[in-house]
């Protein structure tokens, strides 16, 4: 585990200033009266802002240890991997890009989110809240994203009925919570309930990631690097790009056979990348 999408870890990102206003005591009217003590030394502005930093990064550290424990306190985790070939999904992204300004260009990463949910919205136990003893199945998929903040810490805003929005949408509203979540300015609507997790630590060059899921939700998706693989087409070896597609889910919603449809409804549309 290694975000928290709540609110409340966002409150570890923003800036607040907190004001407290209040009348004197007869006490301290009386000390005021008092001879005045030498001046302390006053810690220079550099020097507050980086404990204050600090204390945001250590309250932020705290959140979302809570949270991790109570998911795997109450979560009853399986995992999943599968390997699958990007080399449709490169191609095209590579004939895409060609043809767009270098601002109108996609990543990677949109198609991946893209076809999470799809396969997310095809397979209903993936994507929903358990609460109250009971699985909520999400009417949309409201996508979290987790990002990694420059200073530290990880928060996970999401894209909202991410399985009806066309991919350039999805690569422009990344985009901007990429950004908003690095400036410390995230909105409220970014951080409101996601349905499903996807985390991604490829470019920290892993090649599979495992996570934590989130509670109330009941599963978590991973993509680590992608990589060169000897891969057999036609009866004929050749290498192409794969990337590592992991499943956490919780095994009171869902089972193995439901988790492995979900992974291979994501790798079937990968597979047609004009599709998404």
């Amino acid at each position: 585990g290694h975000y928290d999408p709540d609110p409340a870890a966002v409150e570890g990102v923003a800036l607040y200033t907190l004001l407290q206003t209040g009348a004197l005591s007869d006490e301290q009217a009386a000390a005021r009266a008092a001879p005045a003590p030498p001046p302390a030394a006053v810690a220079p502005p550099a020097a507050e802002a980086l404990a204050g930093a600090t204390d945001r990064r250590a309250a932020m550290r705290r959140r979302i240890a809570a949270a991790m424990t109570r998911a795997k306190r109450e979560i009853p985790h399986y995992y999943l991997a599968t390997t699958i070939d990007l080399r449709p999904a490169v191609s095209w992204l590579e004939a895409q890009n060609a043809k767009r300004p270098v601002p109108e260009r996609l990543l990677l990463a949109a198609l991946l989110l893209r076809a999470t949910a799809l396969a997310a919205h095809e397979v209903p136990e993936i994507n929903g809240t358990f609460e109250g003893g009971a699985f909520q199945p999400g009417v949309e998929v409201h996508l979290g994203i987790a990002i990694a903040l420059r200073g530290g810490g990880l928060v996970a805003p999401a894209i909202r009925s991410a399985q009806s929005k066309p991919l350039d949408v999805v690569m422009q509203e990344l985009r901007e919570l990429v950004t908003r979540a690095r400036a410390g300015v995230l909105r409220s609507s970014d951080v409101a309930p996601a349905t499903l997790t996807v985390t991604s630590l490829g470019e920290g060059g892993v090649e599979a990631v495992f996570g934590v899921i989130h509670p109330p939700q009941v599963a978590l998706v991973g993509f680590g690097k992608v990589v060169e693989r000897p891969w057999a087409v036609e009866g004929l070896v050749e290498a192409r790009p794969v990337v590592t597609a992991t499943l956490s889910a919780d095994h009171r919603v869902s089972d193995g056979h439901r988790g492995a449809l979900f992974l291979a409804a994501i790798e079937r549309r990968l597979r047609v990348p004009e599709a998404l």
